[in-house]
């Protein structure tokens, strides 16, 4: 049964329904109009003359002189440069909220939902806004700082960063002249569908029949699907031709999309593709002052400095901590993003394969610029990265617990006959020596699992070897892992760490120890010995060397290791004159960068215990072609003393790396794609102290906790100095100085020669067997 409303209650109804659509747009912005709705609400705008619109003039590019002629091009590495745009609420990324939750919720009662009443320099009005997120439904947050990266600075600089990349097409493009309109909108009806929607176009010339669209990062707006196939089927536009034009490299989802656009659109009557696609690539910026309330970075930073956060901070410190908040975080940043203008973010970022690859001249009281490098994420959206705090802080750490510790306690030794020399204890304190020494642990096992006889190398290895008795036999041996030298270049007062690869070594040797299992199982000659020895060697040493060198389980290890160059070579500078780190070189003092969370309770004994087990026990036992019994083995050690390097010409380099300079130069402002490496991107940063102190501020702010109870109005926030975000230009040709490529050791300054030689004869005379024993068989086994 049906009740009539009242007149004045329907009037009520009206107002609260009118009232509520308009605060739905306050919360989330005026939707995306498209379909029968918006065609009929306004007529289209036919546009404006791109010069008119972004007040630039010049000679148009002639007729078919394009770089989106040839579909799926890419604007040359040698070309890619950056653009800058304005987001002032940048200055607000380094605001937080009480840990506590009653007072995190009784200071943001107390600053209510009314932002409009705090200026645009008060971080209250960012608390106010995230109040009226959290009550807009389908955009709220999850956190407030999942609000502030991508809602409240996120989503206001993608329009910005969309527009400033437009302009940046007129004027490189040359889009000039009468013919070429911008934000044209064109009504058009779906002939299968009878559907009417408004496609609004970047950028159009029907001189030259052409559609322009232009997306800052490398996705597409799917919201524009339906109108896009609707404008390509009206017959008023039979022959035009779509340009999507990329500022980054598209997505896997944006490419399946590009490769169906294609299919359906076919070829105009010049035979023409209809659909082509063009990567202009450029770095935009965002401009903005850095203030007592913008993000800083403590990576490589000395205690107590910090300096403003760059491309890798942002983005490491945005990582989510598990890949279920990252899909869900992930899914909530699409949602934001309508029109295609965000960039590359954290699930982006392979953050396995985050390595230190840069480090600027160290200069006393300014710091050091640093890059990281990582692989991209080939599918951000179906399975986002996460994790990258932890490994960003296992770079940074590490790289100080190899200044603060001198060279000779840079081992580990898991040795059956030396429970008391597993490794320096200090040294066992930080995560440098907990990698170590688990990878020494896993190398072990890829070393016996490389034996396997149902593999072909197994197979091939276990033929090769000499027999005793007609059966294969080969004698205990010990193996270590231990650097090569790396390619590194020298230049402009900083190193580029261009690969830092990892050796395996091995030799016989006989143990005091003996492991279970019963008899000895052979007993070769001399000159048997030395030929499992060369069989080992030459099969099974370059396998497991590779895993080492490539493997996910080695990443740590890999990332140890480039940190230890870098560090390195900062003692060699330091060593000429004093930097930022003079105090920590050689003080053995690493209390400020202990065991991390989940390793606070890692113990090296449980760990030697572990190993014990195996060796006594055994961990794999293969049946070989044989009627003698079982091969159990296992192997070991790790010895990080020496960081040897061998620097590259300066003519190699710029043959090579031509591109190198620019990149990490960029990297310190924002991530950014290697130009030389598709696949990879880089992260840098610095550490210099410019950022203004922390000063009073409602809320805890990084990295020093504001008072308690501090809840008052901020004082005006001071201005970082001007001039610190302009685009990146060009790189000045490289110094005619040159090491040479000759080859080196970065100089062990933390130790006597003799005590680094001691070491060194210690580890080659202890070390971990592999052992083999022979168990009688039974009927039936």
């Amino acid at each position: 049964m049906s009740h009539p409303i009242p007149r004045r209650r329907r009037n009520l109804l009206r107002v609260a329904v009118s009232l509520a659509c308009a605060g739905i747009m306050a919360f989330s912005g005026l939707p995306q109009l498209t379909g029968q709705a918006e065609a009929a609400r306004r007529p289209p705008s036919p546009g404006k003359p791109c010069d008119q619109k972004f007040g630039t003039s010049g000679t148009p590019a002639a007729p078919g002189s394009q770089p989106w002629e040839t579909d799926g091009s890419v604007r040359p590495a040698i070309d890619w440069d950056s653009y800058g745009y304005d987001n002032p609420r940048e200055s607000f990324d380094g605001l937080t909220l009480p840990d506590d939750p009653q007072e995190r919720d009784a200071f943001l009662k107390k600053i209510g939902r009314n932002y409009r009443k705090y200026k645009e320099d008060d971080p209250r009005r960012v608390y106010a806004r995230y109040n009226l997120n959290q009550r807009s439904g389908k955009r709220k947050a999850a956190s407030f700082d999942e609000y502030l990266r991508n809602n409240y600075i996120g989503t206001y600089g993608n329009n910005r960063r969309g527009d400033a990349f437009h302009r940046k097409l007129v004027n490189d493009l040359k889009l000039h002249g009468p013919d070429w309109l911008c934000e044209v909108e064109i009504d058009v009806k779906d002939p299968d569908t009878g559907k009417t929607y408004r496609r609004r176009l970047d950028a159009l010339n029907h001189k030259t029949g052409e559609f322009v669209e232009a997306k800052a990062g490398g996705q597409h707006d799917s919201k524009q699907n339906a109108a896009t196939r609707a404008l390509m089927k009206d017959p008023r536009y039979k022959n035009y031709r779509m340009r999507y034009v990329f500022g980054d490299g598209q997505s896997g989802e944006t490419q399946k999309l590009m490769n169906k656009f294609r299919q359906e659109f076919g070829r105009n009557n010049l035979g023409q593709r209809r659909l082509t696609t063009y990567e202009h690539r450029a770095l935009g910026l965002p401009q903005y002052e850095r203030t007592k309330y913008s993000r800083v970075d403590t990576n490589l930073a000395p205690p107590g400095r910090y300096s403003y956060a760059g491309g890798a901070a942002k983005i490491v410190d945005s990582s989510p901590p598990t890949r279920e908040i990252a899909k869900r975080e992930n899914a909530y940043v699409r949602s934001l993003d309508p029109n295609g203008n965000r960039v590359r973010g954290p699930g982006g970022v392979d953050f396995t394969s985050l390595e230190l690859k840069y480090v600027g001249k160290p200069v006393k009281g300014k710091g050091i610029d640093y890059a990281f490098s990582a692989k991209k994420n080939p599918d951000p959206d179906g399975n986002p990265s996460f994790g990258g705090k932890a490994k960003a802080k296992l770079i940074s750490d590490s790289f100080f617990a190899w200044l603060a510790l001198t060279p000779d306690k840079f081992w580990v030794n898991l040795n059956p006959d030396q429970p008391d020399r597993i490794m320096d204890s200090t040294f066992a304190s930080t995560d440098a020596g907990r990698v170590l020494l688990e990878a020494d642990l896993q190398m072990k096992h890829d070393f016996f699992k490389a034996m396997d006889p149902k593999t072909d190398l197994g197979k091939r290895f276990w033929a090769q070897l000499p027999r005793v008795d007609g059966r294969p036999c080969f004698t205990t041996i010990r193996n270590w892992i231990e650097p090569k030298p790396a390619k590194v270049r020298e230049q402009d007062g900083g190193i580029y760490i261009l690969d830092a690869p990892l050796r395996l070594k091995s030799v016989e040797q006989d143990f005091a120890t003996q492991p279970g299992g019963g008899e000895a199982a052979c007993h070769p000659t001399k000159p048997q010995r030395d030929q499992a020895q060369s069989v080992i060697n030459r099969m099974i040493v370059p396998a497991v060397e590779k895993t080492i060198n490539t493997a996910p389980q080695y990443a740590d290890l890999r990332r140890v290791y480039t940190s230890r160059v870098a560090a390195e070579w900062i003692r060699v500078q330091d060593a000429k004159s004093p930097t930022d780190y003079h105090s920590i070189i050689n003080s053995n003092d690493v209390k400020r960068w202990p065991l991390r969370a989940p390793n606070q309770k890692w113990d090296k004994n449980e760990l030697f215990q572990r190993y014990r087990k195996i060796y006594l026990n055994g961990e794999f036992k293969y049946n070989v072609d044989t009627d003698q019994g079982v091969v159990v083995y296992m192997v070991g050690g790790v010895d990080f003393s020496k960081a040897p390097k061998r620097n590259i010409t300066a003519l190699r380099f710029r043959a090579q790396h031509r591109n190198l300079p620019r990149t990490t130069k960029d990297s310190v402002k924002a991530m950014t794609n290697d130009a030389e490496d598709a696949s990879m991107l880089y992260l840098g940063g610095t550490t210099d102290t410019s950022a203004t102190p922390p000063g009073p501020s409602p809320t805890p702010t990084k990295p020093t906790p504001a008072p308690s109870g501090s809840t008052g109005h901020p004082s005006t926030p001071t201005p970082a100095p001007s001039g610190s975000h302009t685009p990146s230009q060009p790189p000045a040709t490289p110094p005619a100085s040159d090491d040479g490529d000759k080859g080196g050791g970065l100089a062990d300054t933390g130790a006597q020669v003799l005590t680094v030689a001691a070491i060194a004869a210690a580890l080659l005379a202890a070390g971990v067997a592999l052992v083999w024993f022979r168990r009688r068989r039974t009927h039936g086994s």
